[in-house]
């Protein structure tokens, strides 16, 4: 029988838990309707509309239409046959058409494709992404940075789970990312209202838009690196004091104020006095004077070329980067549990989004397209980081208020997490991201200094040896890609020799 069913009293958070989700979910398919929407709008206009206007297609709709008789005979051989005879073959001359894609089996006509339209198609979109402006890059790349916010913060809600026992200062230097991508919007409507310029053609607010993101992965290291040494000296036997950023968050929050406050002012003070949109960023103090160089270089310097102090804010977050991977990776090898490794993974995206970054500027920012490719990367790169800090929550035992999700309950619960296999794994320096163990016998202020001088050396290289080559002032769109891919897959590779060969040592 049929009877109404109450709400008891311990059943009543689920439903508020259920009326709350379907709040959420149908403001996130909002936004993604919106985002979804803006993404099609300006995609749509890299292409030609009017068929009658554009060749390629109008070839492609000649090509279905054909030449009806030399259809019907088509049609003919092939019914009689399963394939023409050689005679037939030759008769059939297939002029403009050299790939079956329909069969029916009675007598219905063959649709066929040429492969120069799919080369023609190629190579159009080639040229519209080669085309693009920059007004048209930084519309596409919106709804992926829009989109990357969600999964963003769920890893932060993941992370801190406190099942994880994530260190609170590792936290608060994952969530300091949210600071540099609100505090860059200001910043990029002041760079296109003032100079009608993107952000990254101007040096003095890009510079100090980018610190943050600096300020975020330094506080992410420094707070790894203070649990590490504390986890690494208690499996040794050394009794000492538990690092206060690992069981408070105010250590680390203090830092991010700190350095915030001074990016700030890096801003502020030349807005004050009247910057230009070229104005260096920290006034060029550390650059070298154009006559003050022994040579004379192949190709001048564009004015939005990056200054040295931009240079080293850019690959400092990068090498700091890699560091906060490495400690990911080591971190599992401390606390037993190999889901940590995963996060490692996960953060490869997020990695390639800022090689990305630094390839644009060596190119004078003069691809567009790499603008929403960077997006694009970022909001994979959140999602995955997102799935590895989910994966790292339910191993150690956390459950979701909702229930199991199918998919991703069953992927990877059961990996071998035998400690002896990954301490033996630690033991190689494999690259960049091992700085953290080989400058591990210095204290925290010596490890920032050898960091940002190893950088600012490489800054140098980069900024006054790019100028010798023909590459950077060309705009080759394979040639960018070269220089994030390769990279990439070598970094990928890197972890995956690592984690089957211990004895592994890598190449950089």
């Amino acid at each position: 029988p049929n009877q109404s069913k109450r709400i008891l009293p311990h059943q009543s958070s689920r439903v508020m838990i259920s009326v709350s989700s379907a709040k959420l979910a149908l403001l996130v398919s909002t936004v993604i309707f919106i985002q979804c929407n803006n993404f099609v709008s300006a995609f749509t206009p890299h292409f030609p509309r009017d068929i009658n206007n554009n060749p390629s297609v109008a070839k492609f709709a000649s090509a279905f239409a054909g030449n009806s008789e030399k259809r019907r005979l088509r049609s003919t051989s092939i019914h009689q046959k399963w394939k023409p005879s050689p005679t037939c073959r030759h008769s059939m001359r297939m002029d403009d058409v050299s790939l079956l894609a329909t069969l029916d089996y009675s007598d219905t006509a063959i649709t066929a494709i040429d492969n120069s339209l799919i080369i023609s198609f190629l190579n159009q979109l080639n040229e519209s992404l080669l085309k693009m402006d920059q007004d048209s890059a930084e519309t596409l790349a919106g709804p992926f940075f829009g989109l990357s916010l969600f999964p963003y913060l769920a890893f932060l809600f993941f992370l801190q789970v406190p099942q994880n026992n994530t260190p609170k200062g590792v936290t608060v230097g994952f969530a300091t990312c949210l600071l540099f991508v609100f505090l860059t919007i200001p910043a990029a409507i002041a760079a296109k209202i003032w100079y009608g310029v993107s952000l990254a053609d101007s040096d003095w607010l890009h510079g100090s838009a980018e610190s943050l993101l600096t300020i975020t992965n330094l506080v992410t290291v420094v707070a790894f690196r203070q649990a590490l040494s504390f986890e690494e000296q208690e499996r040794n036997g050394i009794r000492g004091s538990v690092p206060e950023s690992v069981l408070s968050y105010a250590p680390m929050t203090k830092l991010v104020g700190g350095l915030t406050a001074v990016a700030f002012l890096t801003a502020l003070l030349p807005g004050l006095v009247g910057a230009e949109v070229h104005t260096p960023y920290l006034g060029g103090i550390l650059d070298i004077p154009p006559r003050a160089l022994p040579w004379s270089a192949s190709h001048p310097e564009p004015e939005n070329a990056l200054t040295i102090a931009c240079w080293i804010i850019h690959i400092t977050s990068l090498v700091e980067f890699l560091v906060a991977m490495g400690f990911c990776w080591r971190y599992a090898d401390i606390t037993g549990n190999p889901k940590w490794k995963g996060l490692t993974w996960g953060l490869l995206p997020l990695h390639s989004s800022g090689i990305t970054a630094c390839t644009y500027h060596l190119f004078y920012n003069s691809i567009p397209v790499l603008v929403p490719l960077q997006a694009m990367l970022t909001c994979i790169g959140n999602t995955t980081a997102m799935f590895a800090a989910y994966r790292i929550a339910k191993s150690n035992g956390w459950s979701t208020p909702w229930g199991n999700i199918p998919y991703l309950d069953d992927v990877g619960m059961n990996d071998d997490g035998n400690s002896d296999k990954l301490r033996r794994e630690s033991q190689s320096l494999v690259g960049f991201e091992d700085l953290g163990d080989a400058l591990a016998a210095d204290n925290d202020y010596t490890f920032i200094v050898k960091l940002f001088a190893g950088c600012a050396f490489a800054s140098y290289i980069i900024k006054y040896g790019e100028v010798w080559f023909d590459f950077p002032f060309e705009a080759e769109l394979y040639v960018a890609l070269a220089f994030i891919f390769l990279p990439s897959i070598l970094n990928a590779f890197k972890w995956y020799k690592r984690s089957q060969d211990p004895t592994f040592e890598g190449w950089f």
